[in-house]
């Protein structure tokens, strides 16, 4: 970039050159230099938060006669177009960057402060009269305002997961509902059990996606306690009585959340165990993801080789070299990411439990993981719903052989002719390539029409509580 592009600024470690049209400033263009790591940019919803912190805190300092009008006026509409949509190219520093965030936190302050400047008549660069420290840190640190941005962040942006969650549950149900006249062999060990109804083994999936969901939004709760007001290590330093109750009142009147102010500032600054909650239960849906994508990966196989009880929308080709192939493509893919969803809950438990003495520093990188499995984990989960769960259809002819040529059929013969004897028809049953029913018929334990009656699957997959299928 040429000289006569560039605006000289100054901060406390000096001169620095930055663009002259941006409207960031000196620490921010210091953080750019020092931090070029990933080529990632803010996300979206941290952008947002912290701009609704610095609205809020001036609205406050505005009412306590500590800003004047004019700019407490320009701080907010700075504050809300940001909130709106605007100047998000202008927040720039990478999630890997300095402890604490104070690079973020600088970078807003410093937009914020231009842009007020601006809207005051102003040029950028001069800060006068809106200072980035002065007047739009006011009575902040960005011991408290990162950790309560991360917090408003993520509160936003977890509903779209519960979303996706609920919708693939529904899914499931669906087809649950769908399925439930299908009599299947069940498995354990990965061996042949007792047949199962194709439609209840459907419902598990649903409930366990559903409850993940319900673990998630219990872990967000946690989110509603602040910080804010805190300022450094949790004393308040250089904010004011009463500050941290009208500050978190403000930002729930601008985001619509129950908010309030930390029960103890000190434990808050100190501990980001809020977040390795909510981390865990993303980790755990996450599991039951890779569990259930399995068994679709495992229920789909064949298509003459394998169980072959379901069949899977085919979306591409899955061969180079084998035509006709069609893998379970989808299910691959959230897997994955579900995969990397773990992997990212292992760095902000290590993020976590690193916090030392009055501060956790590392909040930038326990944000930025967040927010990345956040995005790709919904974005799966809605391609896994779309493009794969909704388009399955049950393979009747392969559910009906397995399931009559099951040797666990000889289950339901136990009470009758007890164990023993009942293992010992499975047992033929298996070496003489038999089915159970051919078995007893010809040992003349059953007739034929009661083995008919007593040997078949589908009375034997009935559930015997009603209810035990629910899966909504």
């Amino acid at each position: 970039m040429q000289v006569a592009d560039m605006r000289v600024e100054r901060d406390s470690l000096g001169e620095v050159h930055v663009p002259a049209d941006v409207l960031y400033g000196a620490q921010t263009a210091r953080a750019v230099a020092n931090f070029p790591i990933s080529g990632q940019r803010p996300h979206r919803d941290y952008i947002v938060a912290i701009a609704q912190v610095k609205l809020a805190a001036a609205r406050v300092n505005h009412r306590a006669g500590r800003l004047n009008d004019d700019v407490a006026r320009a701080i907010e509409q700075a504050a809300q177009e940001i909130i709106d949509g605007q100047w998000h190219e202008h927040f720039v520093v990478d999630p890997y960057q300095a402890g604490a965030g104070t690079s973020h936190n600088m970078n807003a302050n410093e937009v914020i402060a231009n842009r007020a400047n601006e809207i005051l008549g102003g040029r950028r660069g001069e800060y006068k009269p809106v200072h980035p420290n002065d007047h739009v840190n006011l009575g902040q640190s960005s011991n408290d305002v990162i950790p309560t941005a991360a917090r408003l962040a993520l509160l936003r942006a977890t509903p779209r997961l519960l979303e996706a969650l609920r919708q693939l549950s529904e899914a499931f149900c669906q087809k649950a509902q769908q399925f439930v006249g299908y009599t299947k062999t069940g498995r354990t060990h990965l061996q042949d059990a007792v047949p199962i109804r194709l439609g209840d083994e459907f419902s598990g999936y649903a409930a366990a996606l559903r409850r993940a969901a319900d673990r998630i939004a219990s872990a967000r709760e946690a989110l509603y306690e602040l910080n804010l007001g805190a300022t450094a290590l949790g004393t308040g330093i250089n904010a004011f009585p009463g500050y941290r109750k009208a500050v978190a009142a403000e930002l729930s009147a601008i985001t619509g959340w129950p908010l309030r102010p930390a029960y103890n500032t000190f434990e808050i600054t100190q501990s980001h165990a809020d977040f390795a909650l909510l981390s865990a239960a993303l980790r755990n849906a996450a599991l039951e993801v890779i569990r259930i994508a399995n068994d679709i990966r495992l229920l789909s196989s064949g298509p003459r080789a394998g169980l072959g009880e379901i069949i899977l929308p085919p979306v591409q080709p899955g061969s180079s070299i084998m035509p006709g192939k069609v893998n379970p493509s989808i299910a691959e893919m959230v897997n994955m990411v579900a995969f990397q969803v773990v992997g990212y809950d292992h760095a902000v438990a290590l993020a976590v439990q690193a916090g030392q003495l009055d501060l956790n520093v590392w909040t930038p990188l326990i944000i930025a993981n967040l927010l990345w499995a956040i995005d790709i984990f919904t974005n799966a989960l809605q391609t896994f719903r779309t493009r794969c769960i909704e388009g399955i259809t049950a393979n009747e002819a392969r559910l009906a052989e397995l399931a009559h040529g099951s040797i666990a059929l000889a289950t339901i013969l136990t009470p009758k002719i007890g164990y023993l004897r009942a293992a010992e028809i499975a047992k033929k049953a298996w070496e003489t390539g038999k089915t159970v029913r051919d078995v007893v018929v010809e040992e003349g334990v059953l007739s034929p029409e009661e083995a008919d009656v007593i040997l078949d699957p589908a009375k034997m997959a009935l559930p015997q509580d009603p209810d035990a299928n629910q899966c909504s």
